[in-house]
């Protein structure tokens, strides 16, 4: 049997204007995927506790948009501390409440200390200029913070999509309205607890959790939200989109992806294999970057199947907190989902070399896991092509030609992540051009950094998060321009 342990203590109510405070909508259990089991009752709010929100942020970002760059990253580091300092539990509550390995939480926490510390820094290089003037006029581009910000977070990562948006707002002198998952509320409370050991200022940061129709309506249509920051589907992207558009607020959006992964015949074989083992079972294959799609080459189609056949077998399986290569999927939907795509591929001709069934004996009767999966044989006719997969599935397709490959990898709505694995430098530069996605990882798929931009294109969203780019989106030029002359 998997370790029995219990939750590690975390806060369950809201924290607005500096307190923690009930909800006046009740209560609603955390459920863990890999148990089946409650965890905690978090309270829930409603129009009362968002309106509440905002205008305790709208108080608060005159003075904390005033405070010096170096101030605010002070605080940065010192939140960074402490997240570094209380890393075991974070990623205890975070393994039980969505499911992931205990490793893999671990570093995500790491990956938020590093965040924090980028955009402290990144804060105090958000530099302006003086334009040379024809005249006796200075000539100033500012940059100032765009205002309060509505910030949606999805479940997949419950902590680090978090800081990954609210550590460049509060950077650039923002302040902020968290609205986390509702099937991981913990990770953002538990955070929520450290920003308020760190002393920032009553109203910089503040969480309500409730429903989140009425809440993400309430911030986009809001003359007093200046920006929307998203991650999660298209689909309710777009809806945040159309309720945003009347205030014309500055919108960024991280949606859904659909990666291509395409192995050449030139390629490192046992690194494009191991690569995409590693990479596809990082959370189940809950991510929107997860390679989705495998493209093989028919001259090595048969190696690398058998390769990937046999490297599965080394896959673990389990609750996150006996650290597995893999725990659970989130919740009956998406075993829902996964099922249903394997059956129309089947139904259309695709073979299940290995996997295709959510475990149901033993230890894991009530959780949510599923076997690691190969299907071969997928085309076009079957929904897997087109639909985002969210789970352990690795489909199969073979390909002749680079460009007609290029063709089908881009042959999606999505354009956020992508891979290929070649040696030949000719066709890195040709692949790595046409592909039609806002990050390319070549014979590598680390594409997530602090210091670089992470984005996409076409439905995959607009906007980018980390590196430089990320400051920016939370940042108004404004040019000013003084007479001189006596």
């Amino acid at each position: 049997m998997g370790k029995q342990q219990e939750l590690p203590a975390v806060e369950t109510r809201l924290y607005i204007n500096g307190k923690w405070v009930e909800g006046s909508e009740g209560t609603k259990s955390v459920m863990n995927p890999a148990t089946g089991e409650a965890l905690a009752s978090v309270h829930v709010g409603g129009k009362k506790e968002v309106v509440s929100a905002i205008e305790a942020a709208n108080r608060a970002f005159p003075d904390w948009s005033q405070t010096s760059a170096a101030e605010r990253a002070k605080l940065m580091n010192k939140m960074a501390d402490l997240v570094e300092e209380d890393a075991d539990r974070l990623a205890t509550i975070m393994t039980m409440e969505q499911g992931k390995p205990l490793t893999q939480a671990k570093s995500e926490i790491q990956t938020n200390v590093e965040n924090l510390r980028w955009n402290a820094a990144e804060g105090q290089r958000l530099l302006g200029e003086i334009v040379p003037s024809p005249a006796t006029n200075q000539w100033q581009v500012r940059k100032q913070a765009v205002g309060v910000v509505g910030a949606i977070t999805p479940w997949n990562f419950p902590s680090n999509m978090i800081i990954r948006k609210i550590s460049p707002a509060i950077a650039a002198g923002c302040t902020v309205i968290l609205k986390p998952s509702k099937e991981t509320p913990l990770s953002a409370l538990a955070l929520m607890e450290l920003f308020d050991k760190a002393g920032f200022p009553d109203g910089v940061v503040n969480i309500v959790l409730g429903d989140s129709s009425t809440i993400g309506s309430i911030l986009s249509e809001s003359e007093d939200v200046q920006k929307i920051t998203f991650t999660g589907s298209t689909k309710v992207g777009q809806t945040l989109n159309e309720q945003a558009a009347p205030t014309l607020k500055n919108v960024s959006m991280e949606l859904g992806g659909h990666a291509p992964y395409i192995i050449f015949p030139d390629a490192d074989i046992d690194r494009a294999v191991k690569t995409l083992i590693q990479t596809k079972f990082i959370n189940n294959g809950q991510v929107c970057t997860s390679p989705n799609r495998i493209f093989i080459h028919k001259d090595i189609k048969e190696k690398v199947t058998d390769r990937i056949v046999e490297a599965i077998k080394d896959v673990t399986v389990g609750n996150g907190l006996d650290d597995p290569t893999t725990g659970p999927l989130i919740n009956q939907a998406g075993v829902d989902k996964v099922t249903e795509q394997l059956k129309d591929a089947t139904s259309k001709g695709a073979k299940i070399l290995a996997g295709g069934h959510k475990l149901e004996s033993g230890e894991y009767a009530n959780g949510n896991f599923f076997e690691p999966t190969v299907l071969d044989g997928v085309t076009k006719e079957m929904d897997i092509f087109y639909q985002e997969t969210f789970g352990p599935v690795i489909p199969l397709i073979t390909f002749e030609d680079e460009e007609k490959v290029i063709e089908d990898a881009n042959d999606t709505e999505f354009g956020l992540a992508s891979y290929f694995f070649s040696t030949n430098i000719h066709t890195v530069e040709n692949v790595s051009s046409k592909l039609q996605y806002g990050m390319v990882g070549v014979n590598d798929t680390a594409i997530s950094n602090s210091a670089t931009p992470f984005g996409g294109v076409k439905h995959s969203g607009f906007g980018r998060e980390n590196g430089t780019y990320g400051v920016e989106e939370y940042v108004d030029v404004k040019f000013v321009n003084i007479r001189t002359e006596k």
